[in-house]
């Protein structure tokens, strides 16, 4: 059986974060690793996670490089032993640095299958069963990376994690399947996401430096352009806690702004220099319409995108 590691980034949601990894102890077909990469957490994140048994050991104050320690738990549905790496981050890397050491720590560790989410990702008890059930189907095609249906709290679409359409991907309609019950998709959210090994290996790592937003659009989008498809299974279900569904656009803060700007106006960047410069140009006359607070942080983002060109890492070789 192809083994599985969940990826999970957290930062300062505790709470969340046991119903996150107690839903990954009740899939219907159990993972066998989870890598757990906390962003040096300030909420007492290890602490709880020794109280609740998930490490037996704290790791050390003022770290200076990141501390991985493996520990054993049991998976709920069959008792298996499901592999918990833990690693805490000297530094806050932000989901994007998170999700680049996870993918990294995950490949090595020879798993074959990555499920990628945030801490407040809750999935109902079939979403991976779901999920590794498509990439049985004879669809004669290359499949880069298969998501999840995501719920907001009252069970309305989640604004934030839609999948992106296109009628054509890479030259096949997007319902080309729709009688399996899944669509062709360009992108998605990092919010349970689930990629093989092998694409890992060739398209590389999620780009650390963009810390936050577009990180994911970046690395499916890439793995789209190697000539894979997306794949969007709603029957694949997952709840994402936020605080309220809100899209990226709609979400009122300075910093999530400037990244916002800085990283898609990189991503325009790279496929055109002259769409990018007529990006940037729109983006100042708009300036005025803007709030107060968030006339620096986009004037910021602006400037910031100008010079900013993130190396992509490549893995090295293959581990398995």
């Amino acid at each position: 059986m192809d083994t599985v590691c969940a990826v999970v980034v957290t930062y300062n949601r505790k709470k969340l974060l046991l119903e996150c990894l107690e839903a990954l102890r009740k899939q219907t077909r159990p993972v066998q690793g989870i890598y757990l990469i906390d962003n040096a957490s300030t909420d007492g994140t290890p602490k709880l996670l020794l109280e609740k048994e998930y490490i037996k050991e704290l790791p050390p104050e003022n770290l200076t490089e990141p501390w991985e320690k493996e520990f054993e738990i049991k998976n709920l549905t069959d008792g298996e032993i499901i592999k918990l790496h833990y690693v805490r981050m000297h530094e806050n890397t932000g989901g994007a640095g998170g999700f680049h050491e996870g993918v990294k720590r995950a490949y090595e560790k020879g798993y074959d299958w990555l499920w990628l989410m945030d801490d407040d990702t809750i999935p109902q008890e079939a979403a991976l069963q779901v999920l590794l059930e498509t990439t049985t189907l004879n669809l004669g095609i290359k499949i880069g990376f298969i998501c999840s249906k995501v719920l907001w709290t009252d069970s309305s679409p989640h604004k934030m994690n839609l999948p992106q359409l296109k009628p054509l991907i890479n030259g096949l309609c997007f319902n080309l399947y729709e009688e399996y019950g899944i669509l062709l998709i360009s992108a998605c959210s990092f919010v349970s996401m689930l990629i093989n090994r092998k694409v890992v290996q060739d398209v590389g790592l999620p780009i650390k430096e963009f810390f936050i937003w577009n990180d994911d659009i970046e690395y499916t989008s890439r793995i789209v352009s190697k000539g894979y498809v997306g794949v969007y299974n709603p029957k694949s279900i997952v709840i994402h806690k936020t605080k309220a569904n809100l899209s990226s656009i709609e979400i009122a803060d300075p910093i999530k702004c400037f990244y916002n700007i800085r990283n898609n106006l990189y991503l325009i960047k790279r496929r055109s220099k002259l769409r990018f410069i007529l990006k940037c140009v729109y983006n100042l006359l708009i300036i005025g319409r803007l709030k107060r607070t968030f006339i620096s942080a986009h004037i910021k983002g602006i400037l910031a995108a100008i010079f900013f060109s993130p190396k992509i890492e490549k893995i090295k070789d293959e581990q398995k």
